[in-house]
């Protein structure tokens, strides 16, 4: 299992972020560089959860997205991955700092495969300073 843990500090308000990460709507895949319209379907949405298909031909996942309307986490729940399957995920806390909002975020990946497990051993290393980035547009970060 690869763990990775980042945070990025927003200038939105915290529940300004937990609208941005819930907002399943047609502009999610144009408000995120890692979906493309192609990859995105939302299968199911209530107005505390959804479950969707999100990524891209390289790397998508279907998964459960989970979170209380004044709260501060929402979970996702990895349910099928092209590169890991199911199982893992990710959650988002946001904590207010300043005049903005910390989103700590954990991403949990649990390959099946030897390719996923290749690809879950360099995640530590690589992502957290490239998945900041594809956070730091659609949350306003600095």
């Amino acid at each position: 299992m690869a763990v990775v843990r980042f945070h990025l500090v927003s200038t939105l308000s915290p529940k300004d972020v937990l609208g941005v990460l819930t907002d399943f709507g047609p502009s999610r895949a144009t408000a995120w560089p890692t979906i493309d319209a192609g990859h995105f379907e939302v299968h199911g949405l209530g107005d505390t959860w959804a479950e969707v298909t999100e990524g891209t031909a390289a790397a998508w996942e279907r998964a459960r997205y989970d979170w209380e309307p004044d709260g501060d986490t929402v979970t996702v729940t990895t349910l099928d991955s092209k590169l890991f399957g199911a199982g893992g995920g990710w959650v988002f806390r946001m904590t207010p700092e300043g005049d903005g909002t910390r989103v700590d975020v954990e991403l949990t990946r649990q390959p099946s495969t030897f390719k996923g497990k290749m690809l879950a051993s360099l995640l530590p290393l690589a992502a957290p300073s490239s998945l900041r980035k594809s956070f730091a547009g659609p949350l306003q970060a600095k």
